[in-house]
């Protein structure tokens, strides 16, 4: 239930043009410090999952890995594998969502 109030504020944000897509994209935004919260598929390649995960864990950028890559596209609209939340307000609900869900 939790996960779907999340996809749904996932794909409001990003009809606000609040949300980075594409590998390269989040992972440019990522270092310059410009977003918030990474989205990325936890069916993601090994390699890809390596990578995020380092660069999150340095620039102290939140990661998620709970949905799938089909989940996060059908989200947003778009086939997308990695997604980067830009604004704060969007990032924090999404994170408190899910928090509260895993307790």
């Amino acid at each position: 239930m939790i996960n779907k109030q999340v996809l749904s504020l996932l794909g409001l944000a990003r009809r606000a043009q609040q949300i980075v897509t594409g590998e390269g994209m989040v992972l440019k935004a990522v270092r310059q410090r410009k977003v918030f919260l990474v989205f990325l598929a936890s069916d993601a390649g090994n390699a890809t999952s390596k990578e995020f995960q380092n660069k999150c864990r340095y620039y102290h950028v939140s990661l998620v890995q709970d949905f799938t890559a089909a989940q996060l596209s059908s989200a947003i609209g778009m086939p997308r594998k990695v997604i980067g939340v830009k604004q704060a307000g969007f990032a924090n609900k999404m994170k408190k969502m899910i928090k509260n869900e895993t307790i």
